[in-house]
């Protein structure tokens, strides 16, 4: 069986239950996964990358196969500079699809050597991102169901300084 290893790439600002779930089936199914941060410029996160990372290889220790790492640019030249060969997407529910479709083909015509798996999260994960957990922890809102322990503590430092 050929040696694969996957690339899982996200903002994970910050990390969900819903993210580890994918994070935990994908490490059965390659021999490695790289959990990378991506800088997206559209968006303002709450945890800086260096945090982001931190709480990254908290929930991910358990796994042998997973590593943690950050990248800037296309996901495709990253994943060209990693050698993976298999790009992760979680997909949460169908108003996920349009978006992920168009930049898997995108990824394939850029790429064609990098092939785009879907993974949906466990289904009591589905309606969650880590939008609506920060913003539910803004208001001081209970997220014991949607992100691990440390997470917690964590959102809560970071909005006690707002």
């Amino acid at each position: 069986m050929p040696k694969i290893k996957a690339i899982y790439p996200g903002t994970f600002d910050p990390v969900t239950n819903g993210h580890l779930d994918v994070i935990e089936r994908a490490s059965v199914l390659f021999e490695e996964v790289i959990v990378t941060i991506a800088t997206n410029t559209s968006k303002k996160p709450l945890f800086s990358v260096s945090e982001r990372k931190e709480m990254l290889k908290t929930a991910t220790k358990k796994f042998r196969n997973v590593r943690v790492d950050e990248f800037n640019g296309l996901v495709v030249d990253y994943a060209k500079k990693k050698k993976a060969s298999v790009l992760i997407r979680g997909l949460r529910a169908v108003s996920d699809f349009e978006y992920e479709f168009q930049m898997s083909l995108t990824n394939r015509k850029l790429s064609p050597s990098l092939t785009t798996i879907f993974m949906m999260p466990n289904e009591k994960y589905t309606y969650l991102n880590s939008s609506l957990i920060k913003e539910i922890a803004k208001f001081k809102g209970e997220v014991k169901d949607f992100v691990p322990e440390f997470v917690i503590k964590k959102l809560k430092q970071k909005f006690k300084k707002k």
